[in-house]
């Protein structure tokens, strides 16, 4: 598929986007205890996402020759194409599940490892964030960018907490400083809806580990595509892969970095 054709793709998917958002908010409060499954420590899933997910995948299909996909419940075959579409069908399944009104729907096309498009619908209040490569990103079609903040002491940031993790020492000494000596510290439970957050400038940064492909996907060509940085915790590029993530405004990144590395003991 020729680069100027993915703008036009992603139009073609805000009205699905927003049909799964609407399926899932009618659910809310309708999920009983019996029909909540525990994937992992503290990781649930219920017939709302994989329900949300087989709606994505089934119009998804069709669109890209050749695109496989990456899912996080597995409904369909997961592929190693060249061509990708990554999903997260439910992001924020815990805040959904006790009806806390923060979750979302995140798509995102891979093209030979390289983020082509993405849709992060925050499901509750109906904000659509979208990207292209090139093309800028937007938050329900006006353009969006990251903030201004030029100091860690001025910046209000986000982070996530694993469900599993062999050590809490690095991420008590991360939070700490965070707390010390950044302006605010939040964990909302959305990591696709922390970078959209980082990417229209209401975080300054956003760093979390322990993380799939599913969680980031959607929300990494946002951050580029408004300006900012993204990087894993080594300051490369794996990180839609490689487990940990750094998202910022770029003025900041370099800061948090180092946070991160001194605390997590990185070279």
């Amino acid at each position: 598929m020729p680069s100027h054709d993915y703008k036009g793709l992603c139009e073609q998917l805000k009205p699905l986007v927003r049909k799964v958002g609407t399926f899932i908010k009618k659910e809310v409060g309708k999920v009983r205890e019996g029909e909540i499954e525990t994937k992992g420590n503290n990781s649930l899933v219920s017939y709302v996402d994989k329900t949300a997910e087989t709606m994505l995948v089934e119009h998804l299909s069709p669109l890209v020759a050749g695109a496989g996909f990456i899912t996080e419940e597995e409904t369909t075959e997961q592929s190693q194409a060249d061509i990708l579409w990554i999903i997260d069908p439910l992001d924020g399944t815990n805040n959904f599940l006790h009806g806390i009104p923060h979750f979302a729907v995140s798509v995102a096309l891979s093209v030979h490892g390289e983020m082509m498009l993405s849709l992060v619908l925050e499901v509750n209040s109906g904000e659509l964030f979208t990207a292209t490569k090139g093309g800028g990103a937007h938050l329900n079609d006006s353009p969006i960018q990251v903030s201004s903040t030029a100091r860690l002491s001025d910046s209000l940031i986000s982070t996530g907490f694993p469900y599993e993790v062999d050590s809490v020492a690095p991420l008590i000494r991360t939070l700490g400083h965070m707390m010390r000596f950044g302006r605010g510290l939040r964990r909302m439970g959305s990591a696709a809806l922390d970078l959209a957050y980082v990417a229209c400038g209401r975080f300054d940064a956003y760093y979390e580990t322990t993380l799939n492909p599913w969680d980031v996907a959607g929300g990494a060509l946002l951050i580029t595509e408004a300006g900012g940085v993204i990087t894993d915790f080594g300051g490369t590029d794996n990180y839609i892969y490689g487990e940990q993530l750094i998202a910022s405004n770029g003025h900041i990144h370099q800061e948090v970095l180092e946070v991160i590395q001194k605390n997590f003991r990185m070279s």
